[in-house]
């Protein structure tokens, strides 16, 4: 995550004593290949020229077709690497349009805390990047992403986009290359080796099929009857694991010829891939279609859990679920997915998820398990707020992570039907927002459920205050001192000391960051925590000792800091916390720094740093890259302390405002940087600095 620095001595010294001895390596997000990859060969030669010529390719066909596979071989080839990186923005789970760039964002590592609008910051950190950026799915975003595309390429010459799209984009300097079937002609078309490759790994028993030539025709006849279409002989070579080819031959025979003239106002490839679909969904047991139909409310990918409190009921008990799931990954209506960290998870494609979501209409049960979804998730943010400031804090943020995708459309549908379920929700994810780089889709969110639900209450109370951290970190302070003094007085009326530490933290935090610790002291210092009262273990109590820490060390009190902060760090551990752990780390190297200690200053933001990349807090990470280059500059390194700056100025562009724009903030960096030029003059300080500053931020 930190490129060439690993923030210990000897490695961080080797790499600045060697900085060409390495290569990089290229940045990006690029999602793990599927397996039955077969042919495309001259697609895949055609893409590599259009992708080195063309600044803007669309990638078009029928939903199965295979676009996001086709794409996703094409980018990973080497020789398409780019200098800033490869990335793969998933779009197919995003609803909400205005959504769409704090996407985009978040995938190229854009954190942005800026008040700017979006497009703006986003159009402004791609202006110098030479990268490729693959947009999967667009066909329900058309409009947005023409918008979104037309602004990034005008503002950043060196940027590739490949898009993937039922529909192209409509744009001139567009390049649409149709994604067509697989060839299906005879007995050695790419069609029958995906067939085969799918049936093999579906049944071993299948080989003896391929072995026959009479039988190798007939397959090669389900190819031809099914059009090529991957995704349509992907589910027929499931299907061998049950059947014999001969009866699949015949049913396919008998359902296409029944459904092909109810379909036959649609085109022949969407007709073909329609029929397929509802071909395999007649052949799977009553329980699987129930699932299956029920499955279509999940936007991206779901674990077990909540496929189970989801799904479950009448036919269906929870206990089943696992089972029955597990027979439709099978059968390849679902995907099952082995991601580190997060356990298996399962996912559904587009065109069988829109199957489902036919199917479940008919069942009339379209309400029910939307907002049954809706409510687990809502349900799971509430335990991740209980769970985040203890052992399990990091779990939490990899779980919180994974099921990005399903909040958003859990939010989004409460928003609507249970704008107090929405506010409770949006608020519980305030360390979502506020420590893990999603500040204006929270602030979003947190604004539409404060219009919509009723205005009273601990709910309200929590959701302002959420607010009022975004407002913070986008540098809002005169909002984020507004709120602040809302939940004061909220707090006060409930007569909730958690509460009113959480606004004290709020209110002290919008008055530091300008420039007023005395302020801020006696807004969140030991007299005014002692006024308030609450558990010494809670958020609010610890986020009051973290602004103290910053308060002292700013009016260059550094051993009450050192106090303060070595108190909030022993709480941090016994809690199991890592993220206000870090930042007390931070806070007792700036204090060390100040003491004139630059080995102890360096030692604690390491500890600090490391914490940090646990938790992808980018902020903390550029703050932390600032202060270490302090240390190490202090020391008498001047290139690795330039290197450093260089780093750090890339990951505060990420974050999109340098230093917060604090006064304090800027001149501890400033410090490092008149250090380092001094060490090794104005020169070799660029030459380092430019070198820090090419590092990745993936």
């Amino acid at each position: 995550m930190f490129g060439e620095y690993s923030f210990h001595d000897n490695q961080a010294d080797s790499a600045a004593d060697h900085p060409g001895s390495a290569p990089r390596p290229v940045p990006g997000n690029l999602p793990p290949e599927p397996a039955s990859f077969v042919g495309r060969e001259h697609e895949l030669h055609l893409l590599d020229g259009l992708l080195r010529e063309r600044r803007l390719v669309t990638l078009t066909g029928v939903g199965g077709v295979g676009k996001s596979r086709l794409a996703l071989r094409a980018v990973a080839a080497a020789r398409q690497a780019r200098p800033d990186g490869v990335w793969w923005a998933e779009l197919s789970p995003l609803r909400d349009p205005s959504l769409l760039t704090a996407t985009v964002a978040h995938t190229v590592g854009l954190a942005d805390h800026s008040p700017r609008p979006p497009d703006e910051e986003l159009c402004a950190w791609m202006a110098d990047k030479e990268l490729l950026l693959v947009l999967d799915t667009c066909e329900h975003l058309v409009a947005d992403c023409r918008h979104l595309v037309g602004e990034l390429l005008q503002s950043a010459p060196g940027l590739t986009i490949l898009v993937t799209s039922r529909e192209p984009l409509d744009m001139p300097t567009e390049e649409v290359v149709e994604v067509r079937p697989l060839p299906c002609g005879g007995t050695d078309s790419d069609a029958l080796a995906l067939f085969r490759a799918r049936a093999l790994a579906a049944t071993p028993q299948a080989a003896a099929v391929f072995a026959d030539p009479a039988r190798t025709a007939v397959a090669a006849e389900v190819c031809r009857r099914l059009d090529g279409i991957p995704l349509a002989l992907e589910l027929a070579g499931a299907r061998m694991r049950l059947w014999t080819l001969e009866h699949m031959a015949e049913r396919i025979g008998e359902r296409f010829e029944v459904l092909s003239d109810a379909r036959a106002a649609l085109p022949h490839r969407h007709r073909t891939m329609r029929t397929t679909i509802g071909w395999s969904h007649e052949l799977c047991e009553p329980v699987e279609r129930l699932l299956w139909a029920r499955l279509s409310v999940f936007t991206g990918d779901f674990d077990i859990a909540a496929a189970r409190a989801v799904c479950s009921g009448g036919p269906l008990p929870a206990a089943r679920v696992e089972r029955v799931l597990t027979g439709l990954a099978a059968k390849s209506v679902v995907l099952r997915i082995e991601e580190r960290g997060t356990g298996p998870r399962y996912r559904m494609l587009d065109t069988i998820r829109e199957y489902g979501q036919d199917w479940l209409a008919e069942l009339g049960e379209v309400e029910i398990v939307t907002d049954r979804h809706a409510h687990w998730y809502a349900a799971l943010s509430q335990a991740a707020d209980r769970g985040w400031m203890g052992p399990g804090q990091v779990d939490w943020y990899r779980r919180i992570t994974a099921e990005h995708a399903q909040l958003r459309t859990a939010l989004e549908h409460l928003i609507a039907a249970d704008p107090t379920a929405a506010l409770e929700m949006a608020g519980a994810l305030w360390f979502y927002w506020f420590g893990c780089g999603h500040v204006h889709e929270g602030r979003g969110f947190l604004e539409r459920a404060l219009r919509a639900a009723p205005r009273t209450g601990a709910t309200h109370n929590q959701a302002v205050w959420a607010l009022g951290l975004t407002a913070l970190l986008q540098g809002d302070m005169d909002a984020a001192q507004q709120l602040g003094a809302e939940c004061t007085r909220d707090a006060a009326r409930l007569a909730d000391p958690e509460r009113e530490l959480r606004a004290a933290y709020l209110q002290a935090v919008s008055v530091l960051m300008p420039g007023d610790p005395g302020r801020a002291l006696r807004l969140a210092g030991p007299r005014a925590r002692a006024g308030h009262g609450g558990r010494t273990s809670g958020a609010g109590w610890l986020l009051c000792k973290l602004a103290t820490g910053y308060a002292l060390c700013d009016l260059r009190r550094f051993e009450e800091a050192t106090e303060e902060a070595r108190s909030l760090r022993e709480s941090c551990v016994e809690l199991g916390d890592r993220w206000l752990r870090a930042y007390a780390d931070y806070i007792l190297a700036v204090a060390a720094l100040g003491l004139g200690d630059h080995g102890e200053a360096a030692r604690h933001v390491r500890a600090m740093l490391s914490g940090k990349r646990l938790l992808g807090d980018r902020f903390g990470i550029a703050l932390g890259l600032d202060l270490l280059a302090a240390a190490v500059a202090g020391l008498g390194d001047g290139e690795l302390a330039a290197r450093l700056l260089g780093t750090g100025h890339a990951w505060w562009r990420t974050v999109g405002r340098p230093q917060m724009g604090s006064p304090s903030l800027t001149a501890l960096r400033d410090q490092g940087e008149r250090q380092a030029r001094a060490a090794i003059g104005d020169a070799a300080y660029e030459t380092a600095f430019l070198g820090g500053a090419a590092a990745p931020t993936g």
